[in-house]
């Protein structure tokens, strides 16, 4: 339990390629514009969100500097073009604190979506629009005052992206956009949204992934490693597995997320609906 050492460079990297390939779309034709935002830039911004991730936990530079982690995930959110870092963490909280606790944690799906994606072809929908449910559902589950850090992440964000507009006109920005909605909506890494919480087998509700894809996505395959130690940056994650095997080595697990979300379009027992909820006591927060 201790920081990454190595993730704040990475991040560094990770942002300044984006900024890089702004640049270097200001030319392209529209539909390469798009192929490239979804093969490459996709990968990119969808590893951010789950930088950003790690850094809620701390993981940047330890629960000693918490103000350093909250900056540094702003400055993870510039290519992303849309203000996300300060809203995530402070509903991400919940979603360790109560796992699955109705009207609490905002990653459960509404009754809604449940009854209205039901078919192969709308939850095929679903999936492609996951970055606007994912935006919109905790304003209309567990609506919270907005913060101050909100607010300044609002303002730097929309800085940067005006900035990028002055000087490389519309086409960087519809790329970042693009990269953020597509890489978060049907798009293979997207397969953990729905691989880690979703009950592929009755009395299971957290599952691992132990695949290559964990490679770009800072290990948030070892999700039930992560939960049962959340302070653990995404590096140390396979050591949890590799320490204790005989604590998840049985337990289910997916090898593909691609096979995830296959499953999930075309099974009739999976949906929004196949969640579990639970109705969860209020803890005092000492925070």
């Amino acid at each position: 339990m201790r920081p990454d050492p190595h993730l704040k460079w990475t991040v560094l990297g990770m942002v300044l390629v984006q900024l890089l390939a702004c640049w270097l779309v200001r030319g392209l034709a529209w539909r390469w514009l798009l192929f490239w935002a979804y093969a490459f830039g996709g990968c990119v911004n969808h590893s951010l969100t789950l930088a950003i991730h790690d850094i809620s936990h701390n993981a940047a530079f330890g629960t000693a500097r918490a103000s350093h982690n909250r900056w540094f995930a702003i400055f993870a959110n510039l290519p992303m073009g849309v203000p996300y870092a300060a809203s995530f963490k402070k509903y991400h909280v919940d979603h360790h604190r109560y796992l699955g606790g109705d009207g609490l944690d905002v990653d459960v799906p509404t009754r809604l979506e449940g009854w209205l994606f039901c078919t192969p072809a709308r939850k095929l929908l679903w999936l492609a629009l996951q970055p606007f449910f994912y935006s919109l559902r905790p304003l209309c589950v567990n609506p919270k005052a907005v913060t101050r850090m909100e607010v300044l992440n609002a303002l730097v964000q929309l800085a940067a992206d005006a900035t990028i507009f002055a000087l490389g006109g519309v086409k960087p920005m519809v790329y970042l956009l693009a990269s953020s909605l597509l890489g978060l909506g049907l798009h293979p890494i997207s397969g953990h949204f729905v691989a880690e919480h979703y009950m592929f087998l009755k009395g299971h509700e957290t599952y691992s992934y132990y695949g290559p894809l964990n490679w770009i996505t800072f290990n948030v395959g070892y999700h039930m490693e992560h939960h049962d130690f959340p302070s653990i940056p995404g590096c140390n994650l396979p050591l949890v597995r590799k320490i204790a095997p005989e604590y998840y080595d049985h337990l289910p697990q997916h090898h593909s997320w691609v096979k995830v979300l296959w499953d999930f379009v075309f099974e009739d027992s999976l949906g929004p609906y196949a969640r579990v909820k639970r109705v969860c006591k209020l803890a005092e927060d000492r925070l």
